[in-house]
């Protein structure tokens, strides 16, 4: 059987049944919900998520085509004229706003698998259920096998559907200002230069705190460029060894160093006829920054251990997080390499300095991990968006989008209260809350405890403490000077 574990709503007026599925089921790993009421079947299907709905077809005052016919057409009749005249009374009266909100569920390819289960099968049953939506059905009587293996099926089938609408809602998103959420001046100032940049091919350096979203604008360029058809080739220049950056950027010949056993291109030559975009370029060594003059002087580059030159054009996004024009008068990056990577400069501002772009993100990050975990939120409670609005955000949009996923999963119901939405990364007894009304007070003794209890836990390592609550050590170093801790 297929390892995927999901949630199923059993529905049978034969209890003993109905306790005999369950029994089978849980012991194979699955959540059970178990009713034999069909009215109370549509009820649950309208409070929360399911993953498989196991019905019967023949049951008293509603059949389990009838529960099917209803879930899919709600209470508005919006079907067929035939669904509409073959659907009973009670289905026809549909069940007030339970109905209508499993209606729009259904609609928007939420709801469940369904699997109906029948003692009189036939034809013209199964192909109705199939019409209607079934997934599959199971003849009575069956071996409990037979059951597992057909949700099993299900569960498969139901995951792709879900991670099918999270990618569609996620190209949706790019087509929305290539995924860029703000409505603040200075966002929007952002994308607009993004987008007149775009149609050039002019080198630039886009700068801001780490989490802004500087790859985000940096696709966003590519993506309305003219050389959107070729590739975009991305890289950390802060995440690969300074030994292997070389080789990883301009590429290396077979026996150009021990373990070079064959020849390999590198990214500018990935990159030819599209845009490489180069991130955390301020880590870069001096050799590394006067051959990266060279290629946006020259436009060409020598692989490691070859004797020959490489033409290549290629647009080049440079990001960092670091003051390049103070390096610069430090002596630690080239003036002349500065001045040709910041051809056109574009600053993103941090988090803490564009408040009013807070709501619109927190809707779209509620939105996505709720379509990617497959969560239905119907809404914030009342306060937390304001506290969440006050807070200065030193991971930025990263750290936000973070707490607003880890809201998502841990809130037990449809609204995402205080207490599922911790302040920081790490969660700590009692204090895991953001507290909706009594704002700085309570959140600067979270943060201060947060970072006390992670750093006791990393016995005083700094790097270790950023790990245990999941930021970065910049954003640690934010908060110890902040609070004044040592």
């Amino acid at each position: 059987m297929n390892g995927h574990r999901g949630s199923i709503l059993l529905v049978d007026d034969e209890e003993k049944i109905l306790k005999a599925l369950g029994r089978a089921l849980r012991a194979a790993g699955h959540e059970i919900v178990e009713t034999t009421n069909p009215r109370q079947a549509l009820r649950l299907l309208a409070e929360r998520p399911f993953d498989v709905l196991v019905v019967d077809n023949i049951m008293p005052e509603t059949s389990g085509l009838d529960l099917i016919r209803e879930f899919v057409a709600g209470s508005e009749g919006r079907t067929d004229v035939r669904d509409a005249r073959s659907a009973p009374p009670a289905a026809q009266r549909g069940n007030g706003a339970s109905a209508e909100r499993v209606r729009a569920a259904a609609e928007r390819g939420e709801g469940p698998q369904i699997v109906m289960m029948t003692a009189h099968a036939t034809v013209e049953s199964a192909i109705e259920a199939m019409k209607l939506g079934a997934f599959d059905y199971l003849q009575k009587p069956f071996e409990i096998d037979e059951l597992l293996v057909v949700v099993g099926r299900a569960l498969d089938h139901q995951r792709l559907r879900t991670e099918y609408r999270y990618l569609l809602s996620e190209r949706d998103e790019q087509f929305d200002h290539y995924g860029i959420i703000g409505r603040s001046r200075a966002m929007v100032g952002v994308i607009r230069r993004a987008e007149r940049v775009a149609e050039t091919k002019s080198t630039v350096l886009i700068t801001g705190e780490t989490g802004t979203g500087k790859e985000l604008v940096a696709r966003a360029i590519h993506d309305r460029s003219a050389q959107r058809h070729m590739p975009l080739i991305k890289v950390n220049c802060a995440a690969i060894p300074e030994t292997l950056l070389e080789s990883e950027l301009f590429g290396h010949v077979r026996g150009a160093f021990t373990g070079a056993t064959t020849t390999k291109k590198g990214k500018f030559a990935l990159a030819d006829g599209g845009t490489i975009f180069l991130d955390e370029i301020g880590t870069l060594t001096p050799a590394l920054q006067s051959k990266l003059l060279r290629v946006l002087q020259e436009r060409e580059f020598e692989p490691l251990g070859a004797e020959r030159t490489e033409k290549v054009d290629v647009r080049v996004i440079a990001a960092t997080n670091r003051d390049l024009r103070q390096m610069v008068s430090d002596n630690r990056f080239q003036e002349d390499l500065f001045y040709r990577l910041n051809v056109i400069p574009i600053d993103i501002p941090p988090l803490r300095e564009r408040r009013e772009d807070i709501p619109p993100l927190v809707d779209h990050f509620v939105r996505k991990h709720a379509q990617r975990t497959g969560r239905r939120v119907e809404r914030i409670e009342d306060g937390v968006l304001s506290a969440l609005q006050q807070y200065d955000w030193p991971g930025n949009v990263r750290e936000l989008e973070n707490t607003i996923e880890r809201a998502v999963v841990l809130s037990p119901g449809p609204v995402i209260t205080a207490r599922a939405v911790s302040v920081i990364g790490a969660a700590t007894p009692q204090t895991t809350g953001l507290p909706s009304l009594k704002l700085r007070q309570n959140i600067e003794w979270v943060e201060r405890e947060t970072i006390r209890r992670a750093l006791d836990s990393a016995s005083g390592v700094k790097k270790e403490a950023a790990e245990l609550m999941g930021i970065s050590q910049r954003a640690l170093s934010y908060y110890l000077a902040k609070y004044r801790l040592d």
